[in-house]
């Protein structure tokens, strides 16, 4: 299946655990300004995670304005037009990862604990499996201990911990975690039984 054809696959609500229901949908050029938002409203420690300067306002207009969704695919939670999670497909069109996507996963704390993640997660998962991704990885810094269970139970797997082997925005040492899954297509899927 194609990456589009995938993409409508997309169910546009979720009701969170608590009974918020959510709009999901991919990031569109007009959601700069609820992105910044979104990431301003992050726990200051939480910031030093990240691998760009969310809170800069170029970074985020400059994702908003050069949006390539089989590259790079933001799923947004909306609780009222409001951005309170943001998970992302990150893909290699070449190169010898280019059959293994990436997945990241953000939440504003008011909105933890109450699936959203996991539902936004498993969207992407889909998504790559559908199409044609065979793996997909997620990473981590040891201290994203709640990512790391999250992510194990949708089947995620460590693969690797490299002992103070990153670095956080304020130079400090973290041991780096990798967990991954195998995707199984819909023909592997229908030949099992």
């Amino acid at each position: 299946m194609s990456f589009e054809l995938a993409l409508k696959e997309i169910v546009p609500t979720f009701t969170s655990d608590d009974g918020v229901e959510l709009q999901i949908r991919p990031i569109k050029s007009s959601d700069s300004k609820a992105l910044l938002g979104f990431f301003k409203s992050l726990p200051a420690p939480e910031l030093m995670f990240f691998k760009h300067r969310v809170t800069d306002p170029g970074v985020t207009q400059a994702w908003c304005d050069h949006i390539v969704l089989d590259v790079n695919l933001p799923l947004l939670a909306l609780d009222e037009g409001k951005v309170v999670a943001v998970a992302t497909l990150h893909q290699n069109k070449g190169g010898w990862k280019r059959h293994i996507g990436r997945i990241s996963c953000s939440v504003l704390p008011k909105y933890r604990q109450k699936g959203i993640a996991g539902q936004l997660v498993q969207d992407l998962v889909d998504i790559g499996r559908m199409a044609g991704l065979q793996k997909v990885e997620a990473e981590f810094i040891d201290k994203q201990e709640g990512g790391q269970k999250m992510f194990a139970l949708l089947g995620f797997t460590h693969l690797i911990k490299l002992e103070e082997y990153v670095q956080d925005m304020q130079a400090i040492n973290h041991d780096y975690v990798l967990m991954g899954m195998d995707l199984k297509t819909d023909e592997e899927y229908a030949g099992m039984g």
